[in-house]
This record gives C-alpha cells, structure tokens and sequence, in this order.
C-alpha cells in the first residue's frame, strides 16, 4: 500500500513536468514561426515602400499592425519564459487592442461595426485600467488549506 502511494505521488508530480515541457516546447516553435513570420513582414512592408510608394496609407497601416501583433505575440512568450510560466493578462489586452484598431483600419465600411470595435477598444481599455489598479503580486494560497 506503501509502495503504491509513493509511485502515485511520483506519477502525480510527473505528469505537469511533462505537460509543462511539452507546453514550453510547443512555446518555444510557435515563438520560431511567428519570429520567421515578423521578418516576412518586414520584407512586405519594405516592398510596400519602395515599390507603390506612399499611396496606399491604408495597406501600410495594415501591415505595421500586423507586425505589431507579431511582435506583441514574441513579447508575450518572452514575458511568459522571465515570469516563471504565467501570461501576463495586459500582454492580451495590448494584442486585443492592436488587432481592433487593425480591424477598424481595414474594414471601416460599415459604421455600425466600426461603433461596436470602438466600444470594445473602450472596454479594453478600462479593464487595463483596472488591472493596472490591482496589485501586481499575487496572493497567498494558503489562506483555504492552513497548516
């Protein structure tokens, strides 16, 4: 009986090892192609310059938007490596914002839809407001199981 609840605990500290490096292998590829997809994009973007000029503002803006979600997105998995295997939450708000204002830049026909981005960059923005009010440290667990 002994032996069987040494081997569970062994298997029970096991599996999230595993799941974690697992996690952060995965990390570290999605990492390597959005960093081959932020040069491509770069390469867009200096092609964008040099061979239609500055005519096209809108498909220039477009494609730095993009390049800062690419970047936004290498910056969060850097941040999730530095704090010790957690995604700080104002990284997603930031990407959220971004790909908003991306949107509302692209597609700006429809002045219904451009209202509700609008409205949904506001909330964003509040709650990074809000977050911002919280303090940055975490709790302490221990408070439900006391010793």
């Amino acid at each position: 009986m002994v032996k069987m609840k040494e081997e569970f605990a062994y298997i029970s500290h096991l599996i999230p090892k595993v799941l974690q490096m697992l996690l952060n292998i995965s990390l570290i590829f999605l990492a390597m192609i959005l960093s081959f997809l932020l040069v491509k994009e770069l390469i867009i973007f200096s092609r964008i310059l040099i061979e239609k000029g500055s005519d096209d503002y809108q498909l220039f803006l477009a494609n730095i938007l993009i390049f800062f979600l690419y970047f936004e997105f290498i910056t969060m998995i850097v941040k999730y490596f530095k704090e010790e295997y957690h995604f700080p939450i104002r990284y997603f708000i930031y990407i959220g914002i971004t790909a908003l204002v991306r949107i509302i830049i692209v597609d700006h026909e429809h002045p219904v839809n451009t209202l509700l981005y609008s409205l949904a960059i506001l909330v964003l923005i509040i709650g990074y407001f809000i977050i911002n009010l919280t303090p940055r440290e975490r709790p302490n667990n221990n408070w439900l199981f006391k010793k």
